[in-house]
């Protein structure tokens, strides 16, 4: 049997001469690719959307968090560059692949943008690589889906390439933690192979936790989110029941959050954004079919989220008969459809869900959002719309003001103060004194 001999990539990563290639160069891919180049690897981006190239070609960010500045810099210096051609990918000593991994519409897993980006690369793999896969997904994914496709030109995973899993963790907007400060788990499908994917990541990142195997960092990425989706769904289902009876319930969690041990507060809202906490409970839970086990528990937790945009449409209605209207035919501003606060990121967001119901039942929209200018139509979308300037006189003119994402730049002091009617799903109005009763909690 032939040995794979880690030892020349190794000193390759160690003397931060290896070629590193980032397939997806969207929000994990980009900053991702950025703290490789900052750390004086060379780099090569690698996507199918032209636009991307484009903008990194030119020093010009498109993701509204990450700063062109230093962006531009890695540009010129042509320590990061950017290619539409997989063939380039035979030229790079390490490949990470950070690619979607969305839901079909039965909730079923999505694997075509792994299959794609596998099949892409095939042709082009050579003795010595590491390819890392970072799109979350369900245990067995990178063995079972991408290893096969590597394989094609019967080369070996563990053998003549190294394979290897790190989670993607990014949270953003969030100041606190980014790309080279958060922790990196890495499993890979061999001790080498764990071995030279943990020290490509230590090269650029502050920290690496490397684990046994690649099952373990994709089941890890998953237990991550779905720990957050049980317990938002926990707070979204206590969030219902105290409006049953007449009990703040953001009161409720600060005070319980005073406990100094055994409790984390987690915040209702609309329903559940991001890439990953909407989805990951359903990939695990389609992959624990496999061995006839019915993850009830968080099969649970993912409906009561998913069920969230129908509460606020109910409750929009509950506030507008308040004042004798109907839903139908209301004007009906929505403040927010970025799934959270201060970001553009509109993947998977609940507002875009809240807004297409409000729609059929045959409400008049419009929407203010100053991180998202406009709105097109896919996934689930149906409409093309344009952020409208928010102003006083503008405000006084809607039946409801449905606050969906609490962006730190909107005066909802403001807001309170001039609109008929706010349904506020964020505690965003908390505070405002003048106007109070015209603010209904959903």
């Amino acid at each position: 049997m032939r040995v794979m001999v880690g030892s020349p990539l190794l000193e390759r990563i160690r003397r931060r001469e290896a070629k590193v290639g980032v397939v997806g160069l969207g929000y994990v891919g980009l900053p991702l690719g950025m703290a490789f180049a900052e750390a004086g690897f060379p780099v090569m981006g690698l996507d199918i959307d032209k636009r991307k190239i484009d903008k990194i070609e030119k020093g010009e960010s498109y993701i509204k968090h990450i700063p062109s500045a230093p962006l531009s810099e890695l540009s010129k210096a042509g320590k990061l560059k950017a290619t539409s051609d997989f063939a380039k990918a035979k030229d790079m000593d390490c490949v990470i692949i950070c690619v979607p991994t969305p839901l079909t519409a039965s909730r079923e897993p999505d694997m075509s943008y792994i299959i794609q980006t596998g099949e892409a690369l095939a042709p082009h793999v050579r003795r010595g690589q590491l390819f890392i896969l970072e799109s979350t997904t369900y245990p067995g994914t990178t063995e079972e889906v991408l290893k096969p496709l590597l394989e094609k030109t019967g080369l070996k995973a563990g053998v003549d390439f190294h394979l290897a899993f790190s989670p993607e963790r990014e949270d953003p907007g969030n100041k606190n933690f980014n790309t080279k400060t958060i922790p990196k788990i890495v499993g890979g499908y061999s001790p080498e192979c764990a071995e030279v994917a943990a020290a490509l990541y230590g090269g650029a990142l502050e920290e690496v936790v490397p684990v046994s195997s690649t099952r373990v960092a994709e089941l890890a990425k998953l237990l991550e989110n779905i720990y957050r989706c049980v317990n938002i769904a926990m707070v979204n289902e206590m969030k219902m029941l105290c409006d049953r009876m007449n009990v703040d319930v953001w009161e409720v969690i600060q005070a319980a959050s005073t406990k100094p041990f055994g409790f984390q507060p987690f915040y209702p809202g609309p329903g559940l954004g991001g890439h990953c906490i909407p989805i990951d409970p359903f990939y695990l839970t389609w992959k624990a079919r496999e061995y006839e086990f019915h993850t009830k528990f968080i099969e649970l937790a993912g409906e009561v989220n998913w069920q969230m945009p129908y509460y606020v449409v109910q409750r929009t209605m509950e506030a507008l008969n308040k004042s004798r209207k109907t839903l139908n035919g209301a004007r009906v501003l929505c403040l927010g459809a970025a799934y959270k606060k201060d970001i553009d990121d509109m993947r998977e967001s609940p507002s875009l869900r809240v807004m297409t119901l409000l729609a059929e039942k045959g409400a008049a929209l419009d929407y203010h959002d100053p991180y998202v200018p406009e709105l097109h139509k896919g996934h689930g979308f149906n409409m093309e719309m344009k952020s409208v300037p928010l102003s006083e006189q503008l405000l006084r003119g809607y039946d409801a003001v449905l606050i969906l994402t609490d962006h730190s730049s909107i005066d909802y002091g403001m807001v309170v103060a001039n609109a008929q009617c706010v349904i506020d799903t964020r505690n965003a109005t908390k505070g405002v004194v003048q106007g109070r009763e015209r603010v209904t909690k959903a």
